[in-house]
């Protein structure tokens, strides 16, 4: 796309051929920072099924890496598909039914960071809707910074992060948090996000971090809704699984461990994982403890020029019991081999900064009664067929006897608290 966020266009094959070494280093990195496309579940542990996959096949890395070693063949020209015409959504994953645009900001090329809020601005939603997905993109007057001479994370964008929420008459909704290279947040089908008529969308704290040049920008909030009508049937769980407190990342060093452990309340599915550290992370496991069972459901790379969302696929979602123990576990790499950071000389805890640390999974998760927890599990097996000689990833109790629960009085939800 010639207008999207890459250092070069990649529609014809005079422009992509002169950058065939450098593709073929990147798509081969696979699952550490550096990698193209920006997707870092690693393949040979937990779960392998996700949404949003933009993973390629060993098949082709194979092929791309013969293309660029056998100097790069172009092929026949009559097998080329047309040529893609990019509209105003081509730089949505997703597919807008409201876009809301903010106030523009200003951030000087020698400016410090800044935390802060910027001003409210309006969804013009005119009635009450159910949220499938959204998606935040932001928009500068910054075209190329290949000669800025100036690396930092986020590249040419200086919106760091921003946490936020939606209000309408006194009433609040929160939302998943921005973030640089972050791809767009799907909803479970189940448990679609209201989106209230006349709501207005507030930031309760924005980062913004200079890139080198004076910068004009503004966040676009995408949202694509449920249809009309839609209700749903399951309810956010608000859980936090982090670690602040314990962040002591160590000089020149790597491999540097951290862990967070939550126990679940609730009878939980997972509907995504999304590891958030700062500049030395270069890791982040999920693991389930059920009993004397303990697996891993995920491990991914990390970026922090992007920032991933790994939305685990219908019928892959873990399902867990209430008290099940979830642990992450990140890893550190505070060393020279680490290009995002800035001096591997320098300790580093915790903090705002990018320079300093978080650790935290910021995936959704949905909190389900005991009789809507029995049925997923029983549709879980009716969909693989499961017998007692097979084992699925992240339903520890799918193969188990499990007793119905008793009928609900009248006026019972049967709903776990959070």
């Amino acid at each position: 796309n010639p207008v999207g966020v890459a250092p070069m266009s990649l529609v014809t094959y005079d422009e992509t051929r002169r950058f065939a070494r450098r593709i073929k280093e990147r798509t081969a990195i696979r699952d550490r920072a550096g990698a193209m496309p920006p997707w870092y579940v690693e393949k040979n542990i937990g779960i392998q099924h996700y949404k949003q996959d933009t993973s390629l096949s060993d098949e082709q890395v194979a092929m791309i890496a013969a293309w660029a070693d056998n100097g790069t063949p172009e092929g026949d020209p009559a097998d080329l598909p047309p040529v893609r015409v990019f509209d105003d959504n081509a730089e949505w994953t997703i597919r807008p039914d409201l876009v809301a645009i903010s106030e523009e900001m200003f951030v000087g090329g020698g400016d410090a960071d800044w935390w802060g809020e910027i001003e409210s601005f309006a969804t013009g939603l005119e009635e009450d809707r159910y949220v499938r997905a959204v998606q935040i993109r932001e928009v500068n007057d910054i075209k190329d910074q290949q000669d800025n001479g100036r690396q930092t994370v986020g590249q040419r964008f200086v919106v760091h992060h921003m946490i936020w929420r939606t209000q309408s008459s006194g009433r609040g909704t929160s939302w998943p948090v921005h973030e640089v290279g972050r791809n767009p947040d799907v909803f479970d089908d189940d448990a679609g996000r209201l989106l209230r008529a006349g709501s207005m969308i507030a930031s309760s704290s924005i980062h913004l971090h200079s890139n080198g040049q004076d910068t004009r920008a503004r966040l676009e909030v995408a949202f694509e809704f449920f249809p009309v009508g839609y209700e749903p049937k399951y309810q956010g769980s608000i859980t936090s699984l982090a670690n602040g407190s314990d962040i002591d990342v160590e000089a020149n060093m790597t491999g540097q461990r951290l862990d967070a452990y939550l126990v679940t309340q609730g009878h939980t599915k997972i509907i995504s994982f999304e590891p958030h550290l700062h500049a030395p992370g270069e890791r982040m496991c999920l693991e389930a403890i059920w009993g004397f069972k303990a697996e891993t459901l995920s491990c991914v790379g990390y970026d922090h020029n992007w920032v991933r969302t790994y939305v685990f696929a219908d019928d892959y979602q873990p399902l867990l019991p209430r008290g099940t123990i979830l642990h992450i576990t990140g890893y550190m790499n505070n060393t020279g081999t680490n290009a995002n950071i800035p001096d591997p000389r320098n300790w580093q805890g915790s903090g705002n900064r990018s320079v300093a640390n978080m650790f935290i999974d910021l995936g959704e998760r949905v909190t389900l009664s005991d009789e809507q927890f029995v049925e997923e599990m029983a549709e879980r097996v009716e969909e693989f067929n499961l017998t007692k000689n097979d084992y699925l990833i992240g339903c520890p109790l799918c193969l188990a006897t499990v007793p119905t629960p008793p009928a609900k009085a009248a006026g019972d939800s049967g709903q776990q608290p959070d």
